[in-house]
């Protein structure tokens, strides 16, 4: 909003023009984000306590956590408000990517809001039926797509699949040929559109069990993806590196500045040994919205290999129940993956910091297939 408040006043004074660049408005949104939970942080926690708003730590867990009974939840609070505060100032809101990504944001944040309050307050461990939260994690998803469907930046490209590694698309939903017989399959697109939005939000959420891990990882993957919408969003960029040419999606990183700012804040308070913990309320977000974004820019599989951390942890617990299901054995010592490393004797601070190191990797290993081919 401050945005279209300044940006016309370049027509008096030359050095507002500054404001048109992204890359200055991104470089603002961060810091914003990071000095707003700086700034306001301990207050957040103290308010969280006394409305007793506190983690319930299972039984079932490792021994360790058990101290960790009675810090402040629904963090996730904090990471909302510093990075819509940022975007309120920084960012385009005639862009309507931008748009959709922060009310997807806001609104998945919202579904885990109600998740927390009703493990936290009104002390029912499961939280929301299961039912009823998938609902909405769907009809969210299924909004965003809808959104991207009808209001395409680059309709030519709406419902096409790129793979990393690969020069051009797999193939078009809109126009799939089986058996020498083009076929339209966009309701199979938005399906493929839900699971992905939803099961990066899902996986972000069983990744946070430990402290800083969700909070870290996160920040590197939205990094990287800062960058690539970056460069999706601008013709010349996106013929040089042969990506899809998005036109909207320059925009979002702002968003994901903004993100990068908060999360580096929450982390100063989230970092082991934690002061607060994001819950429900900040996991499905921020996994959320890196969901969204990959689909905006065409690199839904492309998340698969810089979000490795995410679905290391996302497999292991589907590996597990479905061996207990199949066989009555497990895999792991627990599900997901970080917890069967602290029962196998290694300090939690160097399960995090193992992690961080392997998504760094990895988003050094998926920033490598821009432009191979």
């Amino acid at each position: 909003m401050f945005y279209h408040l300044v940006l016309p006043l370049q027509e008096y004074v030359s050095s507002f023009r500054i404001f048109q660049y992204i890359t200055f408005r991104s470089a603002l949104a961060a810091l914003t984000a990071l000095l707003f939970t700086l700034i306001f942080g301990k207050f957040i926690i103290r308010f969280l306590a006394n409305l007793k708003f506190r983690e319930e730590i299972r039984s079932l867990g490792p021994e360790s956590h058990q101290k960790k009974a009675g810090t402040p939840t629904m963090g996730g609070i904090m990471i909302l408000l510093s990075v819509f505060t940022a975007a309120v100032f920084w960012g385009n809101f005639k862009n309507h990517y931008f748009v959709t990504a922060l009310l997807g944001l806001l609104s998945l944040g919202i579904l885990g809001f109600a998740d927390d309050y009703i493990k936290s307050v009104l002390k029912k461990k499961e939280g929301l039926p299961a039912r009823i939260k998938f609902m909405f994690q769907v009809l969210i998803a299924f909004i965003v797509a809808l959104v991207i469907y009808l209001y395409p930046s680059s309709p030519s490209q709406v419902t096409s699949v790129y793979v990393p590694f690969m020069n051009g698309q797999l193939f078009d939903f809109a126009n799939v040929s089986i058996f020498g017989m083009n076929m339209n399959l966009t309701w199979l697109w938005f399906i493929f559109v839900i699971l992905v939005i939803n099961g990066s939000s899902n996986a972000v959420n069983l990744t946070d069990g430990l402290d800083g891990l969700a909070t870290g990882s996160v920040i590197i993957v939205g990094s990287v993806f800062g960058v690539i919408a970056y460069l999706t969003g601008h013709a010349v960029n996106a013929a040089y590196l042969r990506i899809p040419y998005i036109p909207a999606s320059a925009e979002l990183t702002v968003l994901l500045s903004a993100l990068l700012g908060a999360g580096l804040g929450f982390l100063w308070f989230n970092a082991n040994p934690a002061q607060i913990f994001m819950g429900d309320t900040g996991s499905l977000a921020l996994g959320g919205i890196i969901g969204i974004v990959a689909v905006m820019i065409k690199k839904e599989l492309f998340l698969f290999i810089v979000g490795g951390v995410f679905v290391a942890e996302a497999l292991s617990v589907i590996i597990q129940v479905g061996s207990f299901k199949l066989r009555k054995k497990r895999v792991f010592k627990m599900a997901p993956l970080h917890h069967h490393f602290e029962l196998s004797g290694v300090p939690e601070q160097k399960i995090v910091t193992r992690m961080w190191i392997a998504g760094i990797i990895l988003a050094i290993i998926g920033l490598s297939t821009l432009k191979i081919l």
